[in-house]
């Protein structure tokens, strides 16, 4: 994608439009110097899109550049634009809806790009700062997961949404690790907005963080009771524990009931000749 050119009135009024329709938070956003653009791809997975955030201005900071799709592409650049340019990109984790657009992004605009592995100008670890943020190792949906926390804003990827919850993939250490950045975000005082990588932004983080541990321990007391009643295959323990998930998430549910089934394994209680879900193990 060549550079977008400035945009002319009528254009500029269609973006902003076009962007306030898709976040209706973008009026108190602005107040952070924070905008969303949401891609056009919505999903049983990604709700109704994956967020692009950019922060600041002379430059701007961008926060998961999104999925490969030259409307979005076109309107990212034009909010770079307004901005006055590009400073840097950070990934929350290397998901193809958050970074499948990245080299496309950095063929118009070359800023350094920040992630936890790959092809990174800048490599995060806990505690690097890059640009305004400041990187939170939040493992559990990824391994690579890390939320950025600048501004007065958290942007956790995919570790806390909008709505709903997220799967947690069933990498080495994953719900433990989970759970322990979890009470590390409670336990911040540097934000009081959460900025997603989908859904709305969450104003109340606390209370959304509180929902989300009470969300995972009610979940593992379910699936201790389901094994506790003699369950044992995939099926019954899906059935008993993620009653309330419909068909077309029972999957995403599975890869969770793995990162469950394994944390129990890892605490020395899980009971023997449980049906484990079948997945790639990844070290994190």
């Amino acid at each position: 994608m060549s550079s977008p050119q400035p945009p002319d009135a009528e254009a500029e009024i269609g973006v902003i439009s076009e962007r306030a329709e898709a976040d209706p938070d973008a009026e108190r956003l602005a107040g952070y110097d924070i905008a969303c653009v949401r891609a056009a791809n919505p999903g049983p997975l990604t709700l109704t899109g994956t967020n692009t955030w950019l922060l600041g201005r002379s430059p701007a900071w961008l926060v998961d550049p999104g999925p490969l799709l030259d409307s979005h592409l076109q309107r990212v650049g034009a909010e770079i634009e307004a901005r006055g340019g590009l400073g840097g990109i950070a990934l929350t984790h290397d998901h193809g809806d958050h970074a499948e657009a990245v080299a496309a992004l950095r063929a118009s605009y070359p800023a350094p790009l920040a992630a936890a592995r790959g092809a990174a100008d800048v490599q995060l670890h806990d505690g690097t700062r890059f640009g305004p943020f400041d990187a939170l190792a939040t493992p559990g949906h990824a391994e690579d997961h890390f939320s950025l926390i600048a501004g007065g804003a958290c942007f956790t990827g995919d570790a806390v949404l909008g709505s709903g919850s997220v799967f947690i993939s069933p990498h080495e250490g994953a719900m433990a690790g989970y759970l322990r950045a979890l009470v590390r975000l409670r336990l911040r005082e540097d934000f009081d907005v959460i900025c997603p990588g989908h859904g709305p932004a969450v104003w109340e983080p606390q209370g959304k963080i509180d929902e989300y541990l009470a969300h995972r321990i009610d979940r593992e007391n379910r699936l201790i009771a389901a094994l506790g009643e003699g369950r044992r295959s995939v099926a019954e323990l899906l059935d008993a524990v993620w009653y309330d998930v419909p068909e077309q998430l029972r999957g995403a549910a599975a890869v969770t009931l793995a990162a469950h089934l394994d944390k129990l394994e890892e605490e020395q209680i899980l009971p023997r000749g449980v049906e484990r879900p079948r997945f790639e193990r990844v070290r994190w």
